[in-house]
């Protein structure tokens, strides 16, 4: 069989992505929690506080390193497997990733330091506004990336000139019609992904013992942060979907597993679609649905993906990947309100509730990653909609490397990710313990620390 190096190479850099996001999207959050820890220290006195700081500091600063690691080695792609891209809108790209660097990364880089292990060091206001630096450039991080992201999703601001982009308003290429809907979607993601980070490694310590007022209250702190921040997730998650229908129809399309414009069309719960024979086989769906969601009129038109023949996605996996991203998102909506009622009052968690949150740990990594399948598969075939295709950017290099490199990435990163996945647990194994949240304990433990555990 025959390798497309075009699908070897979008695997490949989805690959990267996929491992990459995993990280921002705990420091992006993580690090406005840590703040929120350092205020509510200061501002009762109570230790408790300070101990939950000094243990998810270890886990931002672990996060932190593996999303920077990643994030080099993705970057180096744009000129192996995708020279087209920064050939042809290199203009709008590179300053937008520069400004990443200058405004965010370089702020990052300069206050961490201060903030794992300035505690003792320097004098509490700075540590406190070092936390928040390094916080709000995780922010500007996001901003900058999702600000090129949207920009290749609905380009505006630019003029071609034989072929390549160039900035003609750098307001619209920031500010494109998808920046603010993708931006608050992302954001949102983040901080859910962090609520049930913080309750899953809570309840494991839990169920290993650990019933200490600190534990009890950082637990009933990412129930009440999931509980509040999910139905807002909800609610722009639709104005997101919206924004796509009239921007990107072809990928609401694909995303409903809708064949034919039409009216009054139903919600899918399930279906196998079909593209070679362009239907949908063991649909079950809630009639009328789709059209009352998107158009908010139960006989609402909405398109179908026979009026955008070769130019729309593969069908099936923007399909599946979307139902999983709102399962999910569901999922969260009950598991959390359940937790925050349950746990009311100061009563201690059910076993049976903290084998649940367990189970949901990682929960946020799931949804964000099919989320992001569904955005980033549902462009295809356009690499920046209407102005480069995929194939057109692709390099030169022979199928069998691609493959290759794609192979040693995947073995290296399912490894990684493993290890990762290991130090948490270790980590929350040994705060179970009560060792190393003690008042005298540096807030960080040392980095050759965290890497040995």
């Amino acid at each position: 069989m025959d390798l497309d190096p075009v699908i070897l190479a979008r695997i490949q850099f989805a690959a990267n992505i996929s491992f990459h996001i995993l990280f921002p999207t705990i420091t992006i959050a993580l690090g406005w929690v840590l703040l929120g820890f350092k205020l509510a220290y200061q501002r009762s006195g109570d230790e408790k506080w300070m101990e939950a700081y000094r243990f998810w500091v270890k886990v931002f600063a672990l996060s932190f390193a593996m999303g920077v690691v990643s994030g080099i080695t993705m970057s180096f792609q744009f000129g192996t497997n995708w020279p087209g891209f920064m050939e042809r809108v290199g203009n709008i790209a590179g300053p937008l990733l520069a400004y990443e660097v200058i405004t965010a990364f370089f702020l990052e880089a300069v206050f961490i330091g201060i903030m794992l292990f300035g505690t003792r060091r320097v004098p509490n206001w700075l540590h406190t506004l070092a936390t928040f630096l390094v916080a709000f450039g995780t922010t500007m991080s996001a901003f900058w990336i999702l600000a090129l992201n949207s920009w290749m999703h609905t380009p505006d601001g630019f003029e071609l000139r034989d072929g390549v982009a160039h900035a003609t308003d750098w307001m619209a290429i920031i500010f494109t019609p998808s920046f603010p809907y993708r931006l608050t979607h992302m954001l949102l993601a983040s901080g859910l992904t962090v609520a049930f980070l913080i309750t899953g490694l809570s309840a494991f310590r839990w169920l290993l013992g650990d019933r200490s007022a600190g534990l009890r209250a950082v637990l009933r702190t990412g129930l009440v942060m999931a509980a509040l921040l999910i139905p807002v997730q909800i609610f722009v998650g639709d104005l997101h979907g919206l924004n796509t229908l009239e921007h990107q129809p072809q990928k609401v399309a694909a995303m409903e597993g809708n064949w034919e414009t039409q009216s009054g069309v139903p919600l899918l719960l399930f279906a196998w679609p079909d593209e070679d024979a362009r239907e949908n086989r063991f649909e079950i769906g809630i009639p009328y649905g789709a059209s009352l969601i998107l158009k908010h009129d139960p006989d609402g038109v909405v398109p179908g993906l026979n009026d955008y023949v070769g130019e729309h996605p593969p069908v099936a996996p923007v399909f599946f990947a979307f139902r999983v991203m709102v399962g999910i998102g569901l999922l969260m909506l009950v598991v959390s309100w359940a937790g925050v009622w349950l746990t009311r009052g100061g009563r201690q968690p059910h076993p049976w509730l903290a084998r649940g949150l367990v189970a949901m740990t990682f929960s946020g990594w799931v949804a964000t990653l099919a989320g992001w399948y569904v955005t980033e598969i549902g462009r295809q075939p356009w690499l920046v909609t209407g102005v480069l295709r995929t194939s057109d950017a692709i390099s030169s290099v022979p199928a069998p490397v691609i493959a290759g490199s794609l192979t040693l990435y995947l073995a290296i990163y399912g490894l990684l990710l493993a290890a990762y996945i290991g130090v948490l647990l270790h980590l929350s194994r040994k705060a179970a313990r009560g060792e190393g949240l003690g008042p005298s304990a540096d807030p960080a433990g040392r980095l050759t620390t965290v890497a040995a555990e």
